[in-house]
């Protein structure tokens, strides 16, 4: 009944899903999280509203609601209609890092690994020609404490280590990672255990103390000094996407395969741009 296919989000620039007032949250605007890695999360609603937003801004109210569902009206019940696109959260696949001497490194887990396996297993070959849906549990599990082969890890008492915040972290050794790259480029990366990525996580998050002053004199107004959070300039996030079987083929960027989109708030002070790149569509 559906077809299957998969979209990669890099951001770039500070990307901000969550919380936008800062009474509620006590004074910090918290981003959306996996609830069990801890671990940052764009909605499939946000990727959703976004889409729909660009439909209807080119082709009308008719051809949105055609793709993407027709909106509740108040006091119609039934109004509704089943959406042709169906999204899931986009998780993290890879989260930059900063680690003196590098001076980034992208980190996940396997937990994050297997999703990305889960949603484009079918469609990704490895250079021995197998898919990679058919890489056994075992050995995801087993690439803890692995690094890329592009990292340069500092040697130290003759074994690669990376410097974070925390202290220093070890590397087993370096090996091929490119397919779990889902944009080609092989980045200065180590995988971490499942544990361990909310700690990194919460390390890397970009964080900007926001102000309203009083018209008056130069203090902020009562209630208007809180802190935000956000998805760091270069994370890597993928979603599934199901397209149920329609004579038309879905082209939300027209015949490119990739744009330029904006996803979250704080549009105005420079959050959330993002390159979304789909695949297999």
């Amino acid at each position: 009944m559906y077809k299957t296919a998969y979209g990669i989000i890099e951001t770039l620039a500070p990307v901000h899903v969550g919380a936008t007032a800062g009474e509620e949250s006590g004074n910090l605007n918290l981003i959306f999280r996996d609830q069990f890695t801890q671990t940052g999360i764009i909605p499939g609603s946000s990727i959703r509203g976004r889409l729909r937003s660009e439909i209807r801004r080119t082709l009308g109210e008719t051809e949105a609601n055609k793709w993407y569902g027709q909106e509740a009206e108040l006091g119609k019940p039934d109004s509704t209609t089943e959406s042709v696109v169906k999204f899931e959260y986009a998780s993290l696949l890879w989260l930059p890092v900063f680690c003196p001497g590098q001076p980034i490194v992208w980190v996940t887990c396997p937990r994050l690994l297997k999703r990305y396996q889960r949603i484009a297993g079918e469609f990704v070959t490895l250079k021995d020609k197998t898919k990679l849906k058919d890489i056994k549990p075992s050995f995801i599990d087993n690439l803890k404490y692995k690094g890329s082969q592009t990292l340069k890890a500092l040697d130290i008492n003759g074994k690669p280590k990376l410097f974070f915040n925390f202290g220093f972290l070890t590397v087993d050794k370096t090996q091929d990672l490119s397919a779990w790259f889902p944009l080609g480029e092989e980045l200065p990366a180590v995988v971490v255990a499942d544990d361990e990525i909310a700690m990194i996580h919460d390390m890397a998050l970009y964080r900007q103390s926001r102000v309203a002053l009083d018209k008056e004199e130069k203090k902020a107004k009562k209630g208007a000094f809180f802190n935000t959070e956000a998805l760091p300039e270069g994370t890597i996030l993928v979603f599934p996407v199901a397209i149920k079987d329609n004579q038309e083929t879905w082209q939300p960027f027209g015949a490119s395969t990739g744009a330029d989109i904006y996803l979250g708030g704080l549009e105005s002070i420079g959050f959330g741009h993002c390159y979304l790149t789909l695949k297999e569509v």
